[in-house]
């Protein structure tokens, strides 16, 4: 495993998890997924030999404890500018930070089957560095 191109590409997860808390509204964040998914199946594409979907799954597993945790320390901050999610936090049996802490992980798999099937696709379409990783 190629953890270190995996820690890398999850970077988009910390940046996502911290603007989602300040800048990005739930409404256009899926935008932004999409363009950091179709970037990191590129690059996992160009950069590895194989493996592409495992490659796609793990970097959304690792995403997904950037955002939780980003998510969690920045509660307040994150419900004062999302109060629908809040809204819905309120009807859940569990209290809220310990919602985000079992969803989150869940979403982080949903998202790395996408970025997996993504990540498989362009393997197809993108030729590997001539000194791709082995």
């Amino acid at each position: 495993m190629h953890w270190k191109l995996i820690f890398q590409l999850s970077l988009f997860g910390l940046a996502m998890g911290i603007a989602t808390v300040f800048l990005i509204p739930s409404k256009i964040e899926p935008l932004f997924w999409l363009a950091i998914f179709l970037v990191c199946a590129y690059v996992i594409a160009k950069e590895l030999p194989g493996k592409h979907f495992v490659y796609g799954l793990l970097v959304s597993i690792v995403n997904s404890v950037w955002i939780t945790a980003a998510h969690m320390l920045l509660f307040d901050q994150y419900v004062a500018n999302h109060q629908q999610e809040a809204e819905m936090m309120k009807s859940m049996p569990l209290p809220p930070r310990a919602m985000m802490a079992l969803t989150g992980p869940a979403i982080g798999v949903v998202s790395g089957l996408v970025l997996g099937l993504f990540a498989f696709v362009a393997g197809k379409l993108v030729t590997p560095r001539p000194a791709a990783r082995a």
